[in-house]
Order: structure tokens, then sequence, then C-alpha cells
């Protein structure tokens, strides 16, 4: 088989992932739903064939020795992939994201408009949670992309591997992969305030140490941006605090109360008819907000979010009942992305 065919099947039918597995035909993540894209299965040296034709020399030795790589691949400049080759049952297999070329923007996302507004500080903290393949990288692009076209700054961001390609504009965009650029994420994050950046994108924090730095930057005068694995903005802190030793507890929460400018949750949500429609979670970190963290009250987090609409923090409930009442998702699918169904009841009754 192409895999340029295949990479451009991907575009043509809109899906969002391909998968290159042993035994089952290539399959394309469509809204969810994977569908093959051939009748033919995938036999051991089809799919060799294939992760070779995306991987280079130092690649396949990294492959053959770790079992598993992350890298990116260019499409003859239609589109990125984010790609990740693996070992199972003893076999190759492969999981390929589609990264389109032109960076959306928030209002492209459905996102409300407030998010843009995290792009103005010079300093501080923001973070865009949620489960993967929810959208978390592709809402920090679009972040960079407001600022490369309306400030004059340099951005560095540090990904693995790295994602969307930017173009500079008004700024100097320094962006560093992983083992192409760097070693480490570590040793990007320990360099990074000696490379004079004004605004640093992380593309996911880790372990303590990177949420470390990341703060250090935001108090020294940095505007950082960073994703992390979490539901809601309330357990967002609750992992942030909890990934430092318990004598920290109390300087990370002062340190983060005082650095910290907002976090959104993002669902990728199947719509009524097809395709995929956005909800969030919005908060911003207002003076309640920051009491609470200090205080270590982040339970009273969601109450907060709730009372201060006209703020624009929006809870992810009532994003779903809007998306509902809207006719734009199903009952089920509002409370399948619930993370509390019975207020969600509530809220559309």
């Amino acid at each position: 088989m192409d895999l340029n065919s295949l990479l451009k099947e991907v575009i043509k039918k809109d899906a969002s992932d391909l998968h290159l597995s042993v035994g089952k035909p290539p399959l394309l993540r469509i809204h969810g739903s994977l569908i093959p894209i051939k009748d033919s299965e995938l036999t051991p040296k089809s799919v060799v064939f294939l992760i070779e034709a995306l991987t280079n020399q130092e690649q396949r030795e990294k492959l053959a020795v770790e079992k598993e790589i992350d890298f990116s691949y260019d499409l003859e400049g239609l589109a990125r992939f984010r790609v990740n080759a693996y070992h199972q049952s003893g076999f190759l297999s492969a999981a390929l994201r589609l990264i389109p070329n032109k960076i959306r923007t928030i209002e492209e996302l459905g996102l409300p408009p407030l998010i843009k507004d995290f792009a103005k500080p010079d300093q501080g903290f923001f973070l865009v949670v949620g489960p993967a393949g929810h959208g978390k990288s592709t809402v920090m692009a679009s972040l960079v992309d407001i600022i490369n076209h309306t400030q004059e700054k340099h951005v560095i961001t540090i990904e693995d591997p790295a994602e969307y390609v930017f173009k500079s504009d008004k700024c100097i965009i320094s962006q560093r992969e992983v083992g192409r650029d760097t070693l480490s994420f570590k040793k990007a994050l320990k360099s990074v305030l000696r490379e004079d950046p004004d605004v640093i994108m992380i593309g996911e924090m880790r372990d303590c140490e990177s949420i470390a730095a990341a703060m250090t930057a935001a108090e020294t005068g940095h505007l950082v941006f960073a994703s992390l694995h979490t539901n809601t903005a309330a357990q967002t802190i609750d992992r942030i605090i909890d990934s430092f030793p318990a004598h920290q507890s109390q300087q990370i929460r002062s340190q983060l109360a005082s650095t910290l400018l907002g976090v959104v949750s993002r669902r990728l949500i199947p719509k009524l008819g097809g395709g995929l429609t956005s909800a969030a979670e919005v908060m911003t970190a207002n003076s309640a907000i920051r009491n609470l963290i200090r205080e270590g009250r982040t339970h009273q987090i969601d109450l907060v979010i709730e009372t201060s609409a006209s703020e624009g923090m929006v809870s992810l409930n009532r994003s779903l009942a809007q998306l509902f009442k809207a006719k734009q998702i199903s009952r089920e699918q509002a409370l399948i992305f619930s993370t509390n169904p019975t207020e969600l009841n509530n809220l559309i009754r």
C-alpha cells in the first residue's frame, strides 16, 4: 500500500487518526468511530514497509531499541501527522494523528471568546486540560498564533513531537522538539530561561520538575502555556499540588495562586447529524479562586465557576447543557461527557 495515498485519504475523509496494525485493514477514526479504509488486511511485511516510509534511519534504530517512538511526519506540505510507532504481539503498529496545516482561531474551534484574553498578559500561567485527543495542543497553538500576529515577542515551544508549524510574523518563534532539538523536556525547561523568551509553550507537563519549571518561569516575568491530562479545573489544581512532596504543599499552593491566569478544560463531542463540536469549562483565576487555592479549598472551585458567569466563567455542565438545548448533541452524549451527570440532568430539565 502507498503511504501518501493513505495519508491523503485521512485528509479527504476528515479523519482525526489513522491506525496501522497487522491483521486489520488500515483504520480511520472519523468522529470517534474506527472505519476501515480498504478491504484487505495489513500483513507484517506491509506494516514494516509503511513505517519505514514514515521514518529515517535514526528513528528506525531507536524504534528497534526502545520498542516505541514518537515523531512527526510532513505530507508534501499538505498536513503534518503526529506518529507513535510501537510493537504489539511481536509486530509493528502505528497510530497517526492528523495535525492540519491551518491553525484555527478560537471562534473556529467553537470556544468562548474569553479564551483569547489569555494571550494578552505579559506573565502568568495558563493551562489547557482534558482527556487525550480532545484538542489541547490545538487551543495552545491558537493562542500562540494570536500572539504571533499581534505582538513582537520571542516564543519558545517545547514539544514531543512538534505538532503545528508556526510561520513567524511579528514574533520570533523557536520550536524545540524533544529528540531532535533537545534531549528531553527536563533539559529544555532547564535552559529555556537563558534563551530570552517572552512566551513559553510546553507541550505537556509530565512531572513535578516540569510543573515547577513552568511556575518559576511564570513568576519571573514570562507568559507560560501548558497542557495536562486532567478533567476539570479543580482536579487540575489538586494534581499539581499532589505532584509535590507534602512538606512543599503550602509553598506550591502560594506559588500557583500567584501565577495562575486560568484553566480551560475541553471536550470534543459527536454532533447530531455527524461531526464534532466543542464543550469547555473555563475558569479565570479571580481573587476568590486564588484564595481557595491558597487555603486548600479546591472542592469549592466548581461553585465559584458556576456563580461567576458574569466574569465569563463557564462550568462544563453548563456548556454541555447549552449544546443539548441548541440540539447540537444528544442527551446521552452530554451525560457521557459530564463529570456530574446528576447536576447536568437538573440543568437540562
